[in-house]
């Protein structure tokens, strides 16, 4: 056996696999798993295919070498998002999702037992890694035929991996990752499909697909959430970015929300037009645009992208959220880029990369450089809505890697148009002022919102659930409810805000909302205002509403902040779009009202249901002005 294998406490099933099969590759070096992702050396486009029972030879991946990395794109496009239905629980424990044998009429023990075999009879990568960071992390291995040599360098570029030589003797890993691709195929009718399974002396995860959103990604997050639930803490869903007014002020902003919330694009710099100024947004109806003149923007220092661990070890006595990146890299989004010079920043550092990067779902050549604006084609005249770069963080320049206090918190919510003729929910301003209590509601019901480019389901308003990481959370949502609320009530000197992005009512506006809030607010310094400041938004699930917004000098027009003042929309249209989201967050919150829920949550929950009023919610939590 292995010498590195025998420093490992393994399961007895892993022990039997590794005892059959012929060939066990564990990496040494970030430069040997990019070349197994090419397939090894001298390949130029290598297929990552494999003999299916009964459908004979299946070609899942293509993966190009380029000049600037690997660039992996699937043949089947349905592989090239993630399918937010593909999460599945195999064991008896606490759960509110759906069960394996509840959706496929069987127990999961027989298909365990074959994806075992099939394991034994491949070419393995053994990787093991720190889920949640060197530091507080928790040990996990992934177990991969050796040709999905892409899935295994992505995974090591989004949580990390010890070394061959550096693994330590009793390495027992609390997790293990088996990814065995063919069984979507023979077993799932091509779906993706994740499987879940919490035994008592290790969480089993079952990769049914190659796509790494669901599981070299958000599996290895519902460990982690899964693990917080049983000591009491929660990994967020958001990005955190340090932001260095030119007056070197600091604030720290972290920013959650549902997938395509603006998480990533939180730690951007705000986009300029050609002459360099700002176009803030241009309406619908009138075609108007509003432009912003500022001479000098906020440097960030980014600290998380899309997993903050909010550990106990962490926290403080400053009664602020104290967060660090529960990822050693992040998967990062690229479809708002559509050309040269969209976003200068990232496009330097992923065409001239320190080391190879791992692409997916663009349109390159074998030898080309691939380039972000170039997405792969899903169908004639239809580019792929999710290409996606994985950029380790020692890539990305002035990178903060220990924790952060939070001053804000701020929710992002993709809002459709909203006009006479349409009313819709997009009537949230540039951004609201919430008070904690409200926050707790907004990351209860967390709206996946208008046209989500990440996932597959797009159509309507839906709920990406508690926290808006229930997705990949495993357990019970009012667990998670409670968890959240112990956080806010511990963590009262952080502030919350709400901000739209696509629309501010008839105002297409994309994500331009966060990044001119994060501009003013830390010019301000803070996210407290006097209560002449604020008005009581005519939605109260808004919260408060801003008087006024002056950015260097520089008056916001109101109707941006109170969209009931936009002529396309007036009293009546915005009424419609409150009862919308009213109606929706009725619905959602209804679910938590179970016998466990917090008995403040209950009350917080019943005053929504009752139409409770902004001064209601400020009683339950108050906050500071």
């Amino acid at each position: 056996m292995n010498e590195t294998i025998k420093k490992m406490i393994l399961p007895d099933e892993l022990i039997n696999i590794i005892g059959k099969v012929n060939s066990i590759k564990i990496p040494e070096s970030r430069s040997e798993l990019i070349e197994l992702a090419f397939g090894g050396e001298g390949s130029d486009l290598f297929e990552v295919s494999y003999d299916v029972p009964g459908k004979g030879h299946i070609v899942e991946a293509t993966v190009a070498r380029c000049k600037n990395g690997a660039v992996i794109n699937y043949t089947d496009t349905y592989l090239r998002r993630r399918d937010p239905d593909c999460m599945v629980i195999a064991d008896d424990g606490a759960s509110d999702k759906q069960r394996y044998q509840a959706k496929y009429g069987s127990e999961f023990s027989p298909l365990r037992k074959m994806s075992f075999d099939w394991l034994a009879e491949q070419e393995l990568i053994l990787m093991p890694f720190m889920a949640g960071g060197e530091e507080l992390g928790y040990p996990v291995l992934l177990v991969a035929p050796s040709n999905a040599g892409f899935f295994a360098g992505g995974l090591a570029d989004l949580q990390g991996f010890i070394p061959a030589s550096q693994l330590n003797e009793g390495f027992k890993p609390k997790a293990i990752i088996y990814l065995a691709p063919i069984f979507r195929h023979t077993h799932f009718n091509g779906k993706q499909v994740v499987v879940h399974n919490r035994l008592d002396d290790v969480y089993e995860l079952f990769s049914y697909n190659l796509y790494p959103g669901p599981s070299a990604k958000k599996g290895v997050y519902g460990v982690l959430l899964n693990i917080g639930e049983q000591e009491g803490w929660v990994t967020a869903h958001g990005s955190t970015v340090m932001v260095i007014t030119p007056y070197e002020n600091v604030i720290t902003i972290m920013h959650e929300g549902a997938s395509g919330g603006g998480k990533s694009e939180m730690t951007e710099q705000l986009h300029r037009e050609l002459d360099g100024r700002i176009l803030i947004g241009k309406n619908l109806v009138t075609s108007e645009k509003i432009h912003l003149e500022l001479k000098e923007t906020c440097d960030l220092k980014p600290v998380t992208d899309d997993m903050a661990l909010c550990h106990p070890k962490l926290q403080n006595d400053s009664k602020k959220l104290v967060v660090m990146d529960a990822e050693y890299g992040w998967f990062l989004r690229t479809d708002h880029i559509k050309k040269y010079g969209t976003d200068p920043y990232l496009e330097s550092m992923c065409i001239h990369p320190e080391e190879p990067l791992i692409f997916l779902n663009y349109d390159v050549a074998p030898g080309s450089t691939c380039l972000l604006w170039e997405h792969a084609i899903d169908e004639p005249g239809k580019t792929c809505p999710n290409p996606r770069v994985i950029m380790p963080r020692k890539f990305v320049p002035n990178i903060v890697s220990e924790p952060v206090e939070v001053d804000v918190r701020s929710f992002g919510v993709r809002t459709p148009p909203c006009t006479k003729e349409t009313p819709t929910y997009g009537i949230i301003g540039l951004f609201h002022i919430l008070p904690p209590a409200l926050a707790w509601l907004w990351r209860l019901v967390a709206p996946r919102g208008y046209d989500n480019p990440s996932v597959t389901d797009t159509e309507g308003m839906s709920s990406e659930g508690v926290g808006s990481y229930w997705p990949f959370a495993t357990g019970k949502m009012v667990d998670q409810a409670n968890l959240l609320l112990k956080q806010i009530i511990e963590t009262s000197n952080t502030r919350y805000i709400l901000v739209p992005n696509q629309h501010i009512g008839a105002y297409k506006v994309g994500f331009m909302p966060q990044w001119i809030a994060r501009e003013y607010l830390a010019r301000r310094g803070s996210a407290r205002f006097n209560q002449q400041q604020l008005i009581e938004s005519r939605c109260s699930l808004l919260g408060y509403s801003l008087s006024s917004i002056k950015i260097d000098g520089t008056f916001l027009q109101k109707d941006l902040l109170e969209t009931n003042k936009q002529p396309e929309i007036g009293n009546e249209a915005y009424d419609k779009g409150a009862n919308i989201l009213t109606d929706f967050f009725i619905k959602q919150l209804e679910r938590f009202l179970t016998p466990d829920l917090d008995p403040l949550g209950r009350k917080i929950i019943e005053c929504c249901i009752n139409g409770g009023s902004v001064e209601d919610y400020m009683k339950f939590l108050p906050m500071k002005f």
